[in-house]
C-alpha cells in the first residue's frame, strides 16, 4: 500500500512496485490509509509524513497502539535527525528522505519484506531463541517474557533476536544497523538507540535500570539472562 497525496509521486511509486510485480493499492491520505491498513491488511506500507487528514507519524502511531504489526517505509521531506527518529521511535521500520531514487526505493523495499515475511506454522522449540525468561520466535515473529507476549515492530524483532542469538555477545552499534538496514550507509547510529530505549520499555521490568538489554560503553549492548549476570546500573 502507498499513501502519498501527491499524484505524481504516488503514480511513479505505483508504477515502479507494479514493475516489480507487486499488487498495489493508492490512498491519498492518513485516514484512508488507516483504514485500508485495517481492511486490507497489505504486506508494507509506503508512507508519506506529511498528508491532509492525518499526517505519516499519526498514521504509525495509531497502528502500533493498534498492535498491527505492518511494515512502514516512511517517505519524508523532513531532514533533520529528531524528525527521522520520531518515526522510528513510533514503529516505522525505515525511511527515505525526498527527493529519492525509484530504484533505492525498490531496493528498500525487497529488503524489508524479505526481513519481515514470516511463516504460520509454530517453530520447533528448538528454533526458538531463548535468553532466561525471554523467548523469540523467529518463525512466528513472536516474543515472550516471562510467557507474556510482548508486541515489537519488525525492526525492534530483527535487533532483539540477532542479540538472542548469541546471548552475552556485545554487538557495536554499526553491526546492529546491519542487521536493520544492511545496505543503507546514510542512517545514524542513533537509530540503534532508540530501538534499545523502546525494547527495554517492553522486556525490562524497570527500563531505566536495564538487567536483560544492557549497555557495554563504548562499544554497544548485549543481552543478557538476569539471572546470570549483573545489570547496566547507568544504561
Amino acid at each position: 500500500m502507498v499513501a502519498e497525496d501527491d499524484e505524481k509521486q504516488a503514480e511513479l511509486v505505483r508504477r515502479y512496485l507494479e514493475r516489480e510485480g507487486y499488487a498495489v493499492t493508492v490512498v491519498p491520505d492518513g485516514r484512508r490509509a488507516i483504514e485500508e491498513v485495517r481492511r486490507r491488511e497489505p504486506d508494507l506500507l509506503v508512507l508519506d509524513v506529511m498528508m491532509p487528514r492525518a499526517d505519516g507519524l499519526d498514521v504509525v502511531r495509531v497502528l502500533r497502539a493498534e498492535a498491527r504489526e505492518v511494515p512502514v517505509l516512511m517517505l519524508t521531506a523532513r531532514s533533520t535527525e529528531d524528525d527521522l527518529l520520531l518515526g522510528l521511535d513510533l514503529g516505522a521500520d525505515d525511511y527515505m528522505t525526498k527527493p529519492y531514487s525509484p530504484r533505492e526505493l525498490m531496493a528498500r523495499v525487497r529488503t524489508l519484506l524479505r526481513r519481515t515475511r514470516r511463516s504460520g506454522p509454530a517453530a520447533p522449540e528448538s528454533a526458538r531463541l531463548r535468553v532466561g525468561s525471554l523467548v523469540v520466535d523467529p518463525d512466528r515473529h513472536e516474543v515472550s517474557v516471562d510467557g507474556t507476549p510482548v508486541e515489537c515492530t519488525p525492526g525492534e524483532f530483527r535487533l532483539l533476536a540477532a542479540m538472542a542469538a548469541e546471548p552475552g555477545r556485545v554487538f557495536g552499534r554499526q553491526q546492529l544497523l546491519a542487521e536493520l538496514h544492511g545496505f543503507d550507509r546514510y542512517i545514524s547510529d542513533r537509530t540503534v538507540d532508540v530501538h534499545v530505549m523502546n525494547l527495554r520499555k517492553k522486556i525490562e521490568p524497570h527500563p531505566r535500570r536495564p538487567v536483560r538489554l544492557l549497555t557495554v560503553f563504548g562499544v554497544g549492548y548485549k543481552l543478557t539472562d538476569p539471572a546470570k549476570g549483573g545489570r547496566d546500573a547507568s544504561a
